[in-house]
């Protein structure tokens, strides 16, 4: 719609320019509003007058562009910044801006907003050139940026729950979260209702509460026969028994980052080449395969010791197991010696593949452990927490008109608001892994603490990561293959927006607010743990281009290779059991099939668990996808290319991923673009 805001006065000897204004209103529910809008232009040499944009009755109606036509006598100059100020008009009404756009005096000034004003509200809003601290000159522009930062360190400060874990953002509830960092009301609906889906699909019903162990294997079978699954979680009750797909799954399963490369045996894990040799090649040794570089190891040492949970005053079991396995000549990685505690010893056997069903309750419990280390690890801190980190910081330390932080605000959409759930309703007291899960309670906090501990730099950049656990030539690894090509993508897209701000390393160097962010991250985030290797300060353009990349795959990617297969591979239980009611076995002695069920997670634990995974597999109708930008950060042509060449890069990948996924059995689809979300919004 085109409104004129102010007619044309006709007076003699004044000359009066019509000039544009363009105010877009959000897509999202509620975004439109009745109130009163005004706004004011304020330029290098002058302010105009404030201007009432109202046009009696709804005129900033959701979804739309509005058109305003003023006049103005004075010489503004460029425009730099413009006031928006809303006012209720009767009873009052939020109104959602994206954007203004002010064609005056034969120049556009485009202003991104994408922010909610509330009763009476007053906003001034950056032109939208993305701009460093050290080239605003302009007094005005100095303060603006100053009490933007001012005022965003109220809202989002750091607090702590637990020490030697990262901090986080200091509100206990996400209805307290600025509006525009809370759930759109679309996608805060469909999560509110999803759980209540959940229970409905898996049929759980009453049965949620019944502590009781299941009865048989066909019981189980029963039961997960008749609820909706998916084409994976059918195949993996159909190969969860066989050791190449235990041997998969740490390759393109939900933990597909523990697995390394073993040259040694380690000393507490006395694995001996008579133990082994008839599942390895004929005529080969021990010995040998170590020096090929075919024998990997996955090491659970961080559970060790870990205070185990306590449900329905009934103690509950967590391995630290070791776990050997073998690339053996079909491409086929093969476990061949299983150890579930740590320190070596007569009650602490090693189960091989000829020890029957022992073997298959070994394999059980350190899927039992994997699953533990993977939710409050891998899941939760290397990514969760880390996203919630960067995203703090950002919005303490970069103002809105800073390059980096338009490249990174798409990517932490909504996270605040899904990390205040999840402490509130997944590791709380009380919480789901509280009463699932064999590290629940004390156990929780001790894992997360030992992750960070453990946590280096390295491992969260993949091509490092990849080689230093000496797994780059082992076939069919899905995840790192795609990984790789996201990694180099999203590296060539952060790499083209930071020359184009920050053409020489001087540029990085004087960025104060820069410095000040990384600064923020590695004593908040990180703790100030030199030994992780986390930058404390940026020296060079490479240093922000890799520390951007880390972050954006971190807070996208990774995320979704960790989280969107956890029905997948946890919906049938005996592939992931959250906990374990017997302790570990201590001898071979003879098992019978029927005992292994009664050593798995009760019914209330798996159905629970069930549930949470059904809930974060689901696919909200208001995600955004990788490579997808509906909120114009970036106004300059060159960003908005680079964009468009990065979305392009994605489309490639995708149609590589889906053209190796034809002629494979189980599809990798983690890391499709179209299914990476932009944020950890879930």
């Amino acid at each position: 719609t085109e409104t004129f805001v102010k007619d044309v006065p006709n007076i003699v000897n004044i000359k009066v320019v019509l000039n544009k204004v363009s105010v877009t209103t959000g897509k999202m529910a509620f975004a439109g509003t009745n109130d009163n809008v005004y706004i004011t232009l304020i330029g290098t040499d002058d302010t105009s007058d404030t201007f009432n944009l109202h046009n009696w009755g709804q005129n900033l109606v959701r979804g739309t562009t509005n058109v305003y036509y003023f006049s103005c006598k004075k010489h503004l100059g460029d425009i730099v910044l413009i006031r928006l100020e809303k006012s209720p008009h009767l009873l009052g009404d939020d109104w959602f801006c994206s954007m203004v756009t002010v064609e005056f005096e034969e120049k556009t000034y485009n202003f991104p907003c994408y922010r909610w004003l509330k009763g009476k509200e007053s906003l001034e809003l950056r032109e939208g050139k993305a701009k460093k601290p050290q080239e605003d000159q302009l007094d005005i522009l100095q303060k603006h940026r100053k009490s933007e930062l001012e005022s965003r360190r109220t809202l989002i400060q750091w607090a702590a729950t637990e020490e030697n874990i990262p901090k986080h953002v200091h509100y206990e509830r996400p209805e307290d979260l600025p509006s525009e960092l809370q759930l759109s009301y679309t996608k805060e609906t469909e999560l509110n209702f999803s759980i209540f889906k959940a229970l409905a699909d898996l049929g759980l019903g009453g049965i949620t509460c019944n502590r009781d162990s299941w009865e048989s294997m066909k019981i189980y079978e029963k039961f997960f026969n008749h609820y909706k699954t998916t084409n994976i979680s059918e195949k993996v009750q159909k190969y969860w028994k066989e050791d190449s797909f235990f041997g998969y799954q740490y390759l393109n399963g939900t933990n597909p980052i523990l697995i390394k490369q073993c040259k040694q045996i380690p000393p507490n894990f006395p694995v001996t080449n008579d133990m082994v040799h008839e599942f390895l090649e004929k005529s080969s040794s021990l010995q040998e395969e170590l020096e090929k570089g075919s024998i990997y190891l996955v090491d659970y040492e961080l559970l060790d010791g870990i205070e185990t949970n306590i449900i329905d005053n009934k103690k509950q079991y967590l391995p630290a197991p070791l776990c050997l396995l073998y690339l053996d000549n079909e491409e086929n990685l093969m476990p061949i010696a299983i150890q579930l505690e740590q320190k070596a010893g007569p009650e602490n056997p090693i189960f091989l593949p000829s020890d029957s069903v022992c073997w298959l309750l070994a394999k059980t419990y350190v899927r039992s452990a994997d699953f533990n280390y993977f939710e409050l690890v891998t899941h939760l801190l290397r990514t969760h927490l880390l996203a919630e980190v960067f995203c703090v910081a950002t919005l303490r330390q970069l103002p809105s008109v800073h390059p980096v932080f338009k490249v990174l605000i798409p990517h932490m959409r909504y996270t605040l608001h899904i990390n205040i759930l999840a402490r509130n309703t997944l590791v709380s007291k009380g919480g789901v892994l509280d009463e699932v899960s064999s590290c629940g309670g004390k156990g929780i906090s001790e894992v997360i603490q030992r992750g960070l501990t453990s946590l280096t730099y390295s491992a969260l950049c993949l091509p490092d990561d990849i080689a230093a656990r000496g797994v780059g030539g082992i076939p069919n690894y899905h995840y790192r293959d795609d990984g790789l090509k996201l990694w180099a993508a999203i590296n060539r897209f952060v790499e083209g927006i930071l020359k184009h701000y920050y053409p020489a390393d001087k540029d990085v160097l004087e960025d104060t607010e820069l410095q000040a962010w990384i600064e923020d991250i590695f004593t908040n985030g990180f703790l100030g743990r030199e030994q992780s290797g986390i930058p404390e300060t940026f020296l060079t353009v490479h240093e922000l281009t890799n520390f951007l990349t880390v972050v954006i795959f971190t807070c996208s990617v990774q995320h979704s290779a960790v989280n969107s297969g956890q029905f997948d591979y946890c919906s049938w239980m005996p592939n992931a059991p959250p906990t374990m009611t017997r302790p570990p076995p201590t001898t071979k002695q003879d098992l019978i099939f029927s005992e292994l069920i009664h050593s798995i997670a009760d019914k209330n634990s798996t159905l629970k668990t069930l549930a949470v995974t059904r809930m974060v597999s689901y696919s909200y109708l208001d995600k955004v996808k990788l490579g997808d930008y509906p909120e114009k950060q970036f106004t300059e042509k060159r960003p908005q290319d680079l964009i468009l060449k990065f979305r392009s890069e994605l489309e490639k990948i995708e149609d590589e991923i889906n053209a190796r996924n034809t002629s494979i059995e189980i599809k990798y689809t983690y890391m499709l673009p179209s299914v990476v979300e932009n944020s950890v919004a879930v």
